[in-house]
């Protein structure tokens, strides 16, 4: 069934090239793997050539633009600074010509046989561990083989059918109302944030969240309020 057909599912939208939806990602299975298991995964990315005239088809624009130098370095920094506070080890990737739909249509050929999320977990790791460029139709078939899948899935975007399911994801983002990752819906209810995982599952459980943010914070020596309690 697409992504459009079961959009009233709790849901979340996610990106193989965001550190912070690899952040939300790591705390979902670490944390809360019932919820992460019970959820729709879509992916959403910034669509190419043809992506984006498809969706023209389809009446949509997407809220994409692009990003400036000051905010690139920004994200640069504060992600660093988040993977220090969590002591995780980063290796930062560099995309010599980002082509997203290599790997995110790649993830729904995997999905179609059942590995879509053991393919998630292992190109976060390529991505944000290894430094290796997903954008990369040889990369992409290096963690499909690794998985035991066919390394073909590193050309899944010539699919015709493998696109136009990857095009329904981001129409289903588009009636969503997504403008970023990791983007998370509860009913009407949106989230926003890799620090928002925490009131996305206690929404999802039917529980009262108690307003602490999900993202580190590593406190000064004088602070007085325990970091843990801390929002950014």
């Amino acid at each position: 069934m697409s992504a459009t057909g079961r959009r009233r599912n709790p849901r979340w939208y996610f990106s193989l090239r965001s550190p912070y939806s690899w952040f939300a990602y790591r705390d979902l299975r670490d944390k809360y793997p019932d919820v992460l298991e019970q959820i729709e995964w879509i992916p959403y990315w910034e669509p190419d050539q043809e992506s984006t005239r498809l969706l023209e088809e389809a009446g949509v624009v997407l809220p994409v633009q692009q990003m400036q130098r000051a905010k690139n370095f920004y994200i640069l920094r504060d992600a660093r600074r988040w993977a220090q506070a969590r002591g995780w080890q980063v290796t930062w990737p560099i995309d010599r010509a980002p082509h997203w739909e290599v790997s995110h249509l790649a993830y729904l050929a995997a999905e179609e046989v059942g590995m879509g999320r053991e393919f998630v977990d292992r190109a976060y790791r390529a991505r944000w561990n290894e430094g290796r460029d997903l954008s990369e139709r040889q990369t992409v078939a290096e963690i499909a083989a690794e998985l035991g899948l066919d390394p073909g899935l590193g050309e899944a975007l010539d699919d015709p059918a493998v696109r136009a399911r990857g095009i329904q994801c981001l129409i289903a983002a588009y009636h969503d109302d997504a403008f970023g990752v990791p983007f998370f819906m509860n009913g009407r209810e949106a989230f926003w944030g890799a620090e928002r995982v925490s009131a996305f599952v206690a929404a999802f459980r039917g529980e009262t969240w108690d307003g602490v943010s999900d993202a580190p914070f590593t406190a000064l020596p004088d602070a007085r309020v325990p970091a843990d309690r801390r929002i950014r």
